[in-house]
């Protein structure tokens, strides 16, 4: 896909990876709907990325909220005009032993990660369908590939987002229509991972990449409608490999590694 002049929905745009990603697609050229809970989060990221000579929109956006999506695509097209790309990256997570989560937690958890991407590119897609152009790009998790316990809610979720990314795919494709799924590993220095870490690393098994990488890796993605990236450091770099041949043996290793101990003493 051909991102310069093009116009782009990101979600979780106030933090974090959201925030890399969107300076990333600004130097590319495009023209941005931001959208997260917290305007004024989201007003200093539009700040950032038009020094780059885009337009950018903030929509304060609960993404929990059918209406509120809907609200977004209609914003994002009366002011910037059709969807070419949608980046579907907002996501919670919680450390916590799947029997000690309260029911409203794992709501929350799923009505975010994966209802929210569905019904988000549900709603910016019949656009997509009616020019036969645009993208659609959705950040997975490593955690989707393997199994990930003490984070147990995230990793169900991030595997239905791969799912649901390959699948829309193979409807699409004869449309024109790309679909990519980025699944990053630990990040370092922003983000989810490095709040849940306090600052601590991960087990080298596991390795770590900056949102940067992450970034990067998303916009070649789009550009060459890649299917599915995994950007990660260490063993999680072919974590699809070792899971694909045999879930055992990626299981074995992780555990004897020492990082599922490391994720039990997240929860603590």
């Amino acid at each position: 896909m051909q991102l310069r002049n093009s116009t782009a929905i990101l979600t979780g745009a106030s933090r974090g990876i959201g925030v890399v990603l969107a300076e990333h697609l600004a130097r590319k050229g495009v023209n941005l709907a931001l959208a997260a809970r917290s305007e004024a989060d989201l007003e200093k990221t539009a700040e950032r990325v038009r020094v780059y000579g885009v337009r950018a929109i903030t929509v304060p956006t609960d993404v929990q909220s059918n209406t509120a999506l809907q609200n977004l695509v209609d914003r994002a097209t009366a002011e910037l005009g059709p969807i070419d790309l949608l980046v579907n990256n907002a996501g919670i997570e919680n450390y916590r032993r799947f029997h000690e989560f309260d029911p409203s937690e794992i709501e929350d958890i799923l009505r975010t990660n994966v209802i929210a991407v569905e019904l988000l590119t549900r709603f910016a897609l019949p656009g997509m369908v009616k020019r036969r152009k645009g993208h659609i790009v959705n950040i997975s998790s490593a955690a989707g590939k393997t199994a990930v316990p003490y984070n147990t809610v995230y990793s169900s979720s991030k595997h239905a987002v791969v799912g649901f990314s390959w699948s829309l795919r193979e409807e699409l494709k004869p449309l024109g229509i790309g679909v990519s799924v980025v699944c990053p590993g630990f990040v370092s220095d922003t983000g989810m991972a490095f709040s849940w870490m306090k600052g601590t690393k991960a087990p080298k098994v596991a390795g770590m990449v900056s949102p940067e990488k992450v970034a990067e890796e998303t916009i070649e993605a789009i550009e060459k409608n890649k299917a599915e990236v995994i950007v990660s450091g260490g063993l999680g770099k072919i974590v699809d490999v070792f899971h694909a041949i045999s879930p055992a043996m990626t299981t074995t290793i992780a555990r004897r590694s020492g990082l599922y101990d490391y994720l039990e003493k997240q929860t603590r």
